[in-house]
Parts: structure tokens; C-alpha cells; sequence
């Protein structure tokens, strides 16, 4: 076995790492609002998601070619890898992979630990273009395409990024507003009980969406490593294998379930009843899947989230807690830099150790640290299934009296 080939296993297994995070951390987009309403018991709904993202992972490759494409200049146009960064084995891109993953899993981890829906999918990027520039220049980000189409971070991902939950959020807020329009003089017991039918419809699109798009991201930097150390040269498909073992992690991360995050979606932006839940849900739907045809690898924690809010805002007096929401959107501004800086660190610790096996070696050995330290704090206010439809806003503690105050 080659020193090549460990590396190369050690990116595969980080990148089905990153898979896993993206799963449990994304699971909240497809079902937080079916488990907050009450549509799905909490344990059915993840077990759902976790089917569907599997069978959703195999429906679409666009995405998959765009992550290996459109983001970081490693790769001719011909979408084989640079000589350059090929002379030594592969090495030097798998290094500059490996990193970026290890930053898409910290910020992953590090937001679920916090509660924070973030963007796994700008999680990842941001890790491989901070490590592209760190070990390749500003110039080894593809920023604009050759400027012919819609291409490259700005067009691939930034402007999706800021597009699409505004999107998903007028979408949500007409609906909303229309299903209420039109359900004037109708008991409440009766819509309630038929839309959380339709949320369990609707969610499972989500889910079917959401393996579409995102496990193909994860499929994209795989070939990536897996052409720039020759054992694969087809640049328009992904190897079947690949598919499978990523379709399986992020089902496997979704069904063990996001709990914190989805307790912030499901009850911390708005108290949704089930109209409004089929309302964000079917726009989230749309939009994720309008996009995954089109190859846009957009943020379905965004699209979902902007969906939660119109769903609020279309409701006539409904509480839209804005103070989380801004903290979500801070976590949304952050999260690319955030991971970029740590891909950079991660890419300049493995150089400095001489770029080969023993810097991928530690890196690898940093990045279990990191998730060891993270799961050991969740432990000490751990959120899952029993809790997590609990009330957001915690009772006011009473004010103690001094004995004797009382007679």
C-alpha cells in the first residue's frame, strides 16, 4: 500500500464524515416543522428523512459535477486535475481536500453544538476554497467562470445563497396567507388534522430533495480525489460505489437526527401550527429541487429556513421571533470565512509536517479531537427526541421571598 493510497483512504473516509455531519445537521430542514406540529412523532420522522435522502442521493449527478467543476481551480477545463498538482501522486491535492473537508466538519459541528442551522453546503466550500488559497493562491479559486454563464463561487454559490430563501420565503408567506384565506369558517380541528397529512407529503419531498442535492456534494469531492490519483477518469459521472457509500452516510447521519437544530427550527423562529408547516415545507421542496436541476448547489438549511419565516409572516399575528432569526443569519455570513479559515490552518499545519502522509496523518488526529471535545460538551445539555418539542421559551424563575416576608 502506497503512502498515496492512505491519504487517499483518509480523504474518503473524511469526506463520508463530512456526509454524516451534513445528514444529521440537515435533518431539521425536512422535518423540523412535522415534529414541531405534531405530523410525525419525532423517531418516525427521521426514520423517514433517512430513507428518502438515500433514495434521493441516487436521482441526480448535477451537483456532484459542479462541486468538482465550478468551485476551485485544481482542474483543466477538460475537468481532469492540474499536472501540477498531480506530479507527486496526487499528494498535494489531496492534501488541499482533505483540509477543506476537516474545515466543512468543524464549522458543522460546531454550529450543531450551538443550535445553529447553518449551511453545511457553504461549510464545505468554504473549507476547500480556504484551503485552495492556501495552498495555491487567490488565483486557485474559481470565483466567476469564464464569465460566458452563471459559474464559479459567485455564480454557483454566493448568489444562490442570497437568492434562494428569499425566494422560498415569498413563496411560503403567499402560500400561508392564501391557505388561511381560504379556510375562513372552517373549524380548526379540521384543517389542523388534514394538513398535518399534507406536512407528512410535503416533508418527504424535502427529504427527497435534499439527498438530490446534498450528498452529491460530498460525491463531487470524492472523484475529485479519486481522478487526481488516476483510479478514475471519467469526469462526467460519479462511480457507482461512491454513490452508494455516500447515499448510505448522510441517510445514516439524517435518521440519527439534529435534535438541537431541530428544536431552533421547529420552535424556536415560529410557533407553526400544520398549515403553515405545509406551506414552508412545499416551498422549500420547489425550490431545492428547481435548483438541483439546474446544478445550483444552494443551502438547503437557507431555503428551509426562509421558508420557516414567510410561513410566519404570512400568517395573520403570528410571533416571528426575529432575535434568533438574526442570530441564524449572523451564522449564515460567517459560516464560508469561518470554515475557509480553518481548511487554511488545516492546509498549513499538513505542509508544514512536509505536505505527505505524516501531515495528513495529524491533521486527520485534529480534526477527531475536535469532534471527540464537541460531543463531550453536548453531553452536558443533551437535546433529542424526548425534548425537543419542550416549550423555547424557558418559565421566568420566581422570585424568592425572604422567610418570614410572607405573614
Amino acid at each position: 500500500m502506497t503512502e498515496t493510497t492512505v491519504i487517499l483512504a483518509l480523504v474518503v473516509i473524511t469526506a463520508l464524515g463530512f456526509d454524516f455531519t451534513n445528514g444529521f445537521h440537515d435533518t431539521a430542514n425536512a422535518m423540523a416543522t412535522s415534529i414541531a406540529t405534531g405530523a410525525l412523532r419525532p423517531k418516525v420522522a427521521v426514520a423517514l428523512s433517512g430513507i428518502l435522502n438515500l433514495i434521493g442521493a441516487f436521482l441526480s449527478v448535477e451537483v456532484a459535477l459542479t462541486v468538482s467543476n465550478a468551485v476551485v481551480r485544481i482542474q483543466n477545463s477538460d475537468g481532469t486535475p492540474k499536472e501540477s498538482l498531480t506530479s507527486d501522486g496526487g499528494t498535494a491535492l489531496l492534501l488541499i481536500v482533505l483540509a477543506g473537508l476537516i474545515g466543512g466538519i468543524i464549522w458543522n459541528l460546531l454550529t450543531w453544538l450551538l443550535g445553529l442551522p447553518s449551511s453545511s453546503s457553504h461549510a464545505l466550500f468554504g473549507g476547500l476554497i480556504g484551503a485552495t488559497i492556501a495552498g495555491l493562491g487567490w488565483a486557485g479559486v474559481n470565483w466567476n467562470g469564464n464569465g460566458s454563464k452563471l459559474d464559479g463561487v459567485i455564480g454557483k454559490v454566493i448568489l444562490p445563497a442570497l437568492m434562494s430563501p428569499v425566494i422560498a420565503g415569498i413563496v411560503a408567506a403567499v402560500g400561508t396567507w392564501l391557505i388561511y384565506k381560504l379556510t375562513i369558517g372552517v373549524a380548526k380541528r379540521f384543517t389542523d388534522n388534514g394538513f398535518r397529512w399534507g406536512q407528512i407529503g410535503s416533508a418527504s419531498l424535502v427529504s427527497l430533495a435534499h439527498g438530490t442535492n446534498d450528498a452529491q456534494k460530498t460525491m463531487g469531492v470524492i472523484t475529485l480525489a479519486l481522478i487526481a490519483t488516476g483510479d478514475w477518469t471519467d469526469t462526467k459521472n460519479i462511480p457507482f460505489w461512491v454513490k452508494a457509500a455516500c447515499a448510505l452516510a448522510i441517510a445514516l447521519g439524517t435518521y440519527l437526527g439534529g435534535w438541537r437544530i431541530i428544536r431552533t427550527l421547529g420552535k424556536g423562529l415560529v410557533e407553526i401550527a400544520p398549515p403553515q408547516g405545509m406551506a414552508a415545507e412545499s416551498a422549500s421542496a420547489a425550490v431545492i429541487l428547481a435548483s438541483s436541476h439546474l446544478g445550483f448547489a444552494l443551502s438547503t438549511t437557507h431555503v428551509a429556513t426562509g421558508s420557516i419565516l414567510g410561513s410566519g409572516v404570512g400568517k395573520p399575528g403570528a410571533q416571528v421571533r426575529w432575535r434568533v432569526a438574526g442570530r441564524m443569519i449572523a451564522a449564515w455570513l460567517i459560516t464560508l470565512p469561518s470554515a475557509a479559515v480553518v481548511g487554511a490552518l488545516m492546509w498549513f499545519i499538513g505542509d508544514l509536517l512536509g505536505g505527505g502522509l505524516a501531515g495528513s496523518l495529524v491533521v486527520f488526529a485534529l480534526l477527531l479531537a475536535a469532534a471527540g471535545y464537541m460531543y463531550w460538551r453536548s453531553r452536558k445539555t443533551p437535546v433529542d427526541h424526548n425534548n425537543v418539542n419542550d416549550e423555547w421559551d424557558e418559565p421566568a424563575t420566581p422570585e424568592r421571598v425572604p422567610a418570614g416576608a410572607a405573614s
